[in-house]
């Protein structure tokens, strides 16, 4: 028997990681290594098999030492704990095996690794197993040909992981996106024609899940969850069928395109089968800029309606915004705000332009002399660019800041909230509410009244707690239905606002002695 561990590397703490709200829910991740899951499905007879999370547990010694291969999974923000993890096994005589969308598209800096696997796994995974069995592993792992067909891809092995410390569960339905953004990374790696799993293999693994006992939040992991509509609709057709069946267990979210707003019948399936919230890249409201990073898509129609048909069907928008565009016009940052504001989008998610490896933008920039040589840190809230801009690069960067310090003032943040949940969610969400009995579960309800109890007291008694107070009191009396949603809301806030003023005390920390007066202004706001 040889003994295989996985382990997946630790996110730092950033806007996307919520890692502030965990205390509240007594979670201790926001979700599991899907990859790592998926890759364990492939060993099975004559392997132990152990998966450590960095992100809610240490890695020991002794993980290390009851292992014959160590196998990682990984995406550019987790960089540097994996190199970390690297170094270990390296001391310890491990042989690590590196795969993800790190390694993927940056396999030149994985020279300390035994073997590198790039690209999609389905290809050669029977053939990967069997040289671990023989020890006799190569150094290089690579796809060659078509794209795999996503039917050869297992049902993950949920029962490696310890689900009660996690937020969310995941799946993954299709891969790849059909347009053509230059700056996405996603039309490099997966391609522009949407793969998809069939709805029967999608629905087994769901029941995978939900033989577990799991009950919650769910998140479809697909970067364009409606890349192909066809299957997508035939899919949920079926997906709802079975949440009906099971008493609706599971909560879902995902990522899409804006064209979903013009699609009823989409957003009707979505609701039905129990949707509650969808990511867009939103990216700009700055029409040429669209047009420039090939984000035609988000030009055809008026990106704030579509924001709004999208919420009043009974999905809440989370939007991803950037700035630092070439032809961002000097006035954006207020662009930005404005936009944002009107949008009525709580979680506004902006970062500045990142070059990610092998996408066009990045062979745009080399081609014109403007990139670093710094490795990308894959996080684009960092106040770092890893190109030279066009717009002074110091401008743009405090105009970014004080862009964050705006939206993410509890002000503003409690403002957005309110103007969702009483102006742009339907009255009612029956579709969005069902229940039954049979999918109670205690844990689930302790996190709740723990959450709400917890927020009570943290945020009803601090700096904002008066801003706190008037926006629950208010909703509960206006819209009592929603309150469950509003409370989840300002706990999520209490996460950005955490990270941003851990942003502005840096910042005032590396403009010591003296302050500018805009940061005197953003640390007295």
């Amino acid at each position: 028997m040889q003994n295989i561990l996985f382990v997946y590397p630790k996110f730092p703490v950033t806007y996307w990681g919520f890692q502030h709200i965990m205390p509240f829910i007594g979670k201790k991740a926001a979700f599991p290594p899907l990859a790592l899951m998926t890759i364990a499905a492939w060993f099975k007879e004559g392997f132990n098999l152990k998966l450590v999370d960095c992100n809610i547990e240490k890695l020991r010694d002794a993980d290390l030492q009851w292992a014959d291969y160590v196998l990682t999974s990984s995406m550019i923000v987790q960089k540097d704990s994996l190199h970390q993890i690297i170094a270990r096994c390296n001391q310890m005589g491990k042989p690590v095996v590196c795969g993800g969308p790190y390694p993927t598209s940056s396999p030149e800096r994985f020279k300390a690794a035994t073997s590198i696997v790039v690209g999609e796994a389905e290809s050669f995974m029977e053939k990967f197993v069997e040289d671990i069995r023989n020890n006799r592993l190569l150094p290089l792992y690579k796809i060659h040909g078509d794209k795999p067909d996503l039917s050869l891809t297992p049902k993950p092995r949920f029962d490696l992981v310890k689900l009660r410390y996690y937020t969310s569960m995941l799946l993954q339905f299709s891969r790849g996106c059909p347009f053509n953004c230059e700056f996405c990374d996603i039309i490099e790696m997966f391609g522009r024609t949407p793969r998809t799993k069939s709805p029967e293999q999608f629905l087994a693994e769901l029941d995978g899940l939900y033989d577990t006992g799991y009950r919650g939040k769910f998140f479809i992991v697909d970067d364009n969850f409606i890349g192909n509509k066809t299957k997508v609709k035939a899919m949920l057709a079926e997906l709802i069928g079975w949440q009906r069946r099971k008493g609706f267990p599971f909560q879902f979210y995902t990522e899409a395109s804006v064209n979903l707003a013009q699609d009823d019948e989409l957003l009707n399936l979505m609701t039905t089968a129990g949707f509650s919230m969808v990511f867009l890249g939103l990216e700009t409201p700055d029409e040429n800029t669209l047009k420039q990073a090939g984000k035609n898509q988000n030009t055809r129609h008026s990106l704030e309606e579509s924001i709004h048909k999208i919420q009043n069907s009974g999905l809440e928008v989370t939007g991803g915004f950037i700035v630092g565009f070439d032809s961002d016009p000097e006035n954006i940052f207020e662009l930005q705000k404005t936009f944002i504001r009107k949008a009525a989008v709580p979680f506004a998610m902006v970062g500045l332009l990142m070059a990610l490896p092998q996408t066009q933008l990045t062979r745009r920039l080399t081609r014109e002399g403007r990139m670093r040589p710094e490795e990308s840190t894959g996080n684009n809230q960092n106040l770092e660019l890893n190109f030279i801009p066009v717009r002074n690069q110091q401008s743009l960067v405090e105009g970014y800041r004080q862009l964050l310090l705006d939206i993410y003032h509890p002000k503003n943040y409690f403002g957005r909230c309110r103007e969702l949940i009483l102006n742009h969610l339907p009255r009612k969400r029956a579709k969005l509410t069902k229940f039954s009995w049979r999918n109670f579960r205690f844990r689930n309800f302790y996190s709740s009244v723990r959450a709400f109890a917890y927020s009570l007291v943290k945020q009803g008694f601090s700096r904002y707690g008066l801003l706190y107070c008037g926006y629950l009191i208010e909703i509960a009396f206006r819209r009592p239905s929603h309150f469950v949603q509003a409370v989840t809301l300002a706990v999520y806030g209490h996460h950005f606002f955490r990270i941003t003023r851990d942003m502005r005390l840096r910042q005032a920390q590396a403009m010591k002695p003296g302050l500018s007066a805009a940061g005197d202004v953003a640390l007295n706001a």
